[in-house]
């Protein structure tokens, strides 16, 4: 029995977090497992991540303790081996991950299904305003960078837009959690 990758990614503030939050209250007890991501940074509102400081993860990389890591906007960021063994126990297995690296983990998942989430973008701009993370400059120059991003043929995507109510997208989220685990 062997399980399914599921790589979530999107924008800064298209509700990525909410997103997983609202899934993991609905699908307690069924095969999916939600992963940690570990972060150079504390936590914020709705994320649910294991802080960690630079030199604690440079040594948990070093140790080969990441399944999928990168480095973006002077942050590092890690998905912990754990998964490989949920996987390999047949679990359904969800990953808030990276557009930018998405190659890394369809080079080490190829069964991988990929959902995108986005929101237009005034929405992103007030998300990210609310957050009080970044300055107006900041939040501004987040969102002029568009991360592209392109799938070989053949990977299953899957893009949730999240402008308006949570549960709208949050259904629809659970919705492919859900195939997926049935898959």
């Amino acid at each position: 029995m062997k399980g399914r990758l599921i790589y979530v990614m999107g924008p800064s503030g298209a509700g990525k977090d909410s997103l997983l939050g609202f899934a993991r209250e609905r699908v307690i007890g069924e095969p999916v497992l939600f992963a940690h991501r570990y972060i150079t940074r504390a936590a914020g509102h709705h994320e649910n991540h294991v802080v960690l400081t630079m030199e604690e993860f440079d040594a948990r990389s070093a140790l080969g303790l990441f399944a999928l890591e990168w480095s973006s906007h002077r942050l590092r960021y890690g998905i912990g081996i754990e998964i490989d063994a949920w996987i390999a126990r047949g679990c359904t297995v969800v990953v808030n991950g990276s557009r930018q690296h998405v190659a890394q983990a369809l080079a080490r998942y190829p069964d991988i299904e990929v959902v995108h989430i986005d929101a237009p973008q005034h929405v992103l701009a007030a998300r990210l305003a609310a957050r009080a993370r970044e300055s107006a400059e900041q939040v501004a120059a987040r969102l002029a960078r568009q991360a592209p991003f392109e799938l070989p043929h053949g990977v299953r995507l899957t893009t949730i837009e999240n402008g308006g109510a949570l549960e709208v997208a949050g259904h629809a989220f659970v919705e492919v959690v859900r195939r997926s685990a049935s898959a």
